[in-house]
C-alpha cells in the first residue's frame, strides 16, 4: 500500500470519527443541558421551604448530620408551586385584585424601588399573565425592501413619541435573550397567523425549528 493511500485512509478514518463525535454531541448536548437546567431549577425551588422553615421555626424540621436543614426531597418544590398557584387564584378575585393594585401603585411610585419593581413586573407580564405582550407575532420590514424579520407588536400606538402611524415592535435575537425595539410604520408590518410561542422558538433557534 502506497504512503499516499495510507494517509488518505487514515484521514478518512479520523474524519469519520469526528463526524460520529459531532453527531453524538448533537444528541447528548440538548438532553444534558435540559436535564441540568431542570435539575437546577428543581433543586433551587426545593430548598426555599426548608431554609425558610429553619429560619422561622429552627426546631421544627431539625438538621441533618451535616448541620443543614432537614428536608424531604420534592416536598419544598411541590409546596412552593402550590403556594404560587393559590396566590394566582386568589389574586383573580375582585377585592384581592384591588389590594394588589394598591400595593402595585405604591411600589411603582417609591423612589429607588420603582425601577427594579416595574422592570421585573414588565418582564414577567411580557410572557405570562393577563397582560402578556408577546402575543402578536408579525413580520416586520426594517432593513432592505424584501428582507423581513419576525417580531412582536408590544404597543399599537406610538403617538406619545410623535409617531402617529407607527407601532412598537420588539425583534428578538437568535440564540440570545436580547433583542431590539423598533418604531415601524404600520404599512411595513404583516400579521403572522401562527402561535406566538412557535414564532419565538423559531427566532431564538435561528430558524431551524419546524413550525407546527
Amino acid at each position: 500500500m502506497s504512503s499516499l493511500r495510507r494517509r488518505l485512509l487514515v484521514g478518512l478514518h479520523w474524519r469519520r470519527l469526528l463526524q460520529y463525535f459531532l453527531q453524538g454531541l448533537v444528541v447528548i448536548a440538548p438532553i444534558g443541558i435540559t436535564a441540568y437546567a431542570v435539575y437546577f431549577l428543581f433543586n433551587s425551588v426545593d430548598t426555599i421551604l426548608p431554609d425558610l422553615t429553619n429560619k422561622l421555626f429552627p426546631n421544627l424540621m431539625g438538621v441533618d448530620e451535616n448541620g443543614l436543614p432537614r428536608r424531604i426531597p420534592g416536598l419544598g418544590f411541590v409546596v412552593v408551586i402550590v403556594i404560587v398557584m393559590l396566590i394566582g387564584r386568589i389574586s383573580s378575585s375582585f377585592f384581592v385584585g384591588k389590594l394588589v393594585d394598591v400595593v402595585d401603585t405604591i411600589l411603582e411610585k417609591t423612589p429607588g424601588i420603582k425601577f427594579i419593581y416595574s422592570s421585573v413586573k414588565d418582564f414577567f407580564e411580557a410572557f405570562a399573565g393577563n397582560k402578556k405582550k408577546f402575543d402578536k407575532p408579525v413580520l416586520v420590514n426594517v432593513d432592505a425592501d424584501d428582507v423581513w424579520r419576525i417580531g412582536f407588536i408590544t404597543q399599537e400606538d406610538a403617538s406619545h413619541f410623535d409617531l402617529m402611524e407607527h407601532v412598537t415592535v420588539y425583534v428578538p435575537h437568535s440564540y440570545a435573550i436580547s433583542g431590539i425595539t423598533y418604531f415601524v410604520p404600520k404599512t411595513r408590518v404583516k400579521s403572522l397567523h401562527i402561535n406566538s410561542a412557535e414564532a419565538m422558538k423559531f427566532v431564538v433557534s435561528g430558524g431551524v425549528t419546524h413550525l407546527e
